[in-house]
């Protein structure tokens, strides 16, 4: 029988009675009196394990509310535990500094598991590379205020400047939820100004104070048709479809990729890629196609494929 499945067998075993005694123990799991003291020391000091000695019973037994819990990790393959060190690491390169603290309890309690399958955290990093591209800095200390007003329904006061006009506006909104989209952080929320649902930039929010007063609760559903299935971060009820031919060479990438959750794509015979998506606001979807230069082809509708074209030209000026 191997270690784990031993160390797993205690929970079936003082679980399954009041109090065991040590003798049944080892003869239950076969092992001498010294293993058995080993395993009880490994289970209470590594694996955090709440087995109490119950003298009047004479025996061990589980913590009476921990009775029910399940042990944890002891069921973690290395493959498993190395996944997890793997997203702590995920984490951390993604939001440096900004779960630190947090996460060094749980960064311990798996260095203990993968030591145990001889595994060395410490590697894991040396493989991991996240590349951030067009990342906007925030201060941590707001993003942990935020989440935590957002997750206790409290809302806030918040200095947001709108980067389209340079206008910085004093609002009262109730956050509903955090969105990570293109390695920046944004957050849903009814605003209390607006009257509407609206989606604030994080990085954006100069100051903010946190509010004694509950935030008004929105349902998932309302959010989503508040902010429709336009494109991107600009949400909105779609104003069309853009529709967009691919060469044959950029379709090689292109293909794979996911614009939009409707979006509806054909290959021609020439090996063309043309992708179809509605859109509301086509601010964030002129740049993605600007991006592909001669490799990409508006074919409608004719409002889009203007503003594309003038963006080009204007392009092609700053070079004359």
């Amino acid at each position: 029988m191997s270690e784990v499945v031993r160390l797993y067998r205690y929970k079936s075993l003082l679980s399954a009675s009041r109090a065991i005694s040590a003798q049944s123990l080892m003869t239950s799991l076969e092992v001498s009196r010294a293993t058995l003291r080993r395993d009880i020391a490994k289970l209470r000091d590594q694996l955090h394990v709440p087995i109490e000695y119950n003298r009047e019973l004479g025996g061990y037994q589980l913590a009476q509310d921990q009775a029910t819990s399940e042990l944890p990790g002891l069921w973690f393959s290395q493959q498993e535990i190395l996944a997890l060190v793997t997203i702590q690491q995920l984490l951390e390169q993604l939001e440096p500094g900004l779960l630190g603290a947090k996460l060094k309890p749980l960064q311990a309690r798996l260095t203990q598991l993968m030591a145990q399958h001889g595994l060395a955290s410490q590697d894991v990093a040396k493989h991991i590379r996240i590349v951030h591209a067009g990342k906007r800095q925030g201060a941590a200390q707001s993003f942990e205020l935020i989440a935590a007003a957002t997750v206790a329904g409290q809302r806030l006061k918040i200095w947001h400047l709108n980067r389209q006009n340079g206008i910085t506006t004093e609002r009262e909104i109730s956050p509903q939820r955090l969105v990570h989209y293109r390695d920046n952080w944004y957050l849903d929320a009814w605003c209390h100004l607006r009257d509407d649902v609206r989606s604030f930039s994080i990085d954006a929010i100069s100051r903010l104070e946190l509010l004694d007063e509950k935030a008004k609760e929105v349902t998932a559903k309302a959010i989503d048709q508040a902010l429709g299935t336009g494109y991107g971060i600009f949400k909105g009820a779609p104003q069309g479809w853009a529709k967009l031919r691919f060469t044959p060479e950029r379709a090689r990438w292109v293909a794979g990729e996911c614009w939009h959750p409707l979006q509806e794509s054909v290959f021609e015979a020439d090996g063309s890629y043309v992708l179809s998506f509605p859109y509301s606001d086509d601010r964030e979807l002129v740049g993605d196609i600007m991006r592909f230069g001669a490799d990409v082809q508006v074919l409608g509708p004719a409002a889009l494929r203007t503003r594309v074209q003038k963006g080009l030209i204007a392009a092609v000026a700053g070079y004359v």
